[in-house]
């Protein structure tokens, strides 16, 4: 079913996961990216309102830059074993991150905010997954490592959909870990377009 979105939608971010789901939902947004430089997680006490608060200065950030619409940012983040796992800069910082989540129940957040310019409403939340993963070998991890999915990717790792085969359970939105939970944005996409 195409999702019908009448005034324009900006996506903060330049990550093509998102965009993805969006145009599989049958939404074509402005791409945007977000300049903004963000706090470190591990400063907040809060980590789902920490989420939400990078999303909101995402948003804002593009709003300043004369973007004007339906602005959507988000922020998403794995955390294993007490540890936050954004995305890897190095194959080293994705290795750990795999042996990280390796043989755990972890969660993935994404922290989101949709900020209507006209009126300067914003609604914001947060998904959350929790993934079961089977512990991997040390050769999987290397044949991962050198496939290149772990670039971009939050905690260093892709879910591959429909038969992923390491995840074996999941609790929760399946596009929350691709980088947003597409069925609370697509409601609130709608409520926030029919009140333009």
């Amino acid at each position: 079913m195409m999702a019908r979105i009448m005034t324009e939608l900006i996506l903060a971010s330049g990550s093509p996961w998102r965009l993805q789901l969006l145009r599989e939902a049958g939404i074509e947004p402005r791409v945007h990216v977000s300049q903004v430089e963000e706090p470190a997680l591990a400063g907040f006490a809060d980590l789902e309102a920490a989420l939400v608060y990078v999303a909101h200065l995402k948003a804002r950030e593009v709003a300043r830059a004369g973007a004007s619409g339906l602005i959507l940012a988000a922020d998403t983040v794995s955390r294993a074993r007490g540890e936050l796992l954004g995305k890897a800069t190095s194959r080293a910082e994705a290795r750990h991150m795999l042996e990280s989540l390796s043989g755990t129940e972890h969660e993935v957040l994404t922290g989101w905010c949709v900020l209507r310019t006209a009126d300067e409403r914003l609604v914001a939340g947060v998904g959350r997954t929790i993934l079961e993963m089977r512990p991997w070998t040390e050769d999987e991890i290397e044949a991962y490592l050198d496939s290149g999915e772990w670039v971009g990717k939050c905690g260093a790792y892709g879910l591959q959909m429909p038969n992923d085969p390491f995840v074996t359970r999941m609790i929760g939105s399946a596009s929350n870990v691709i980088g947003l939970p597409m069925e609370s944005l697509l409601s609130v996409l709608k409520e926030l377009d029919a009140h333009c």
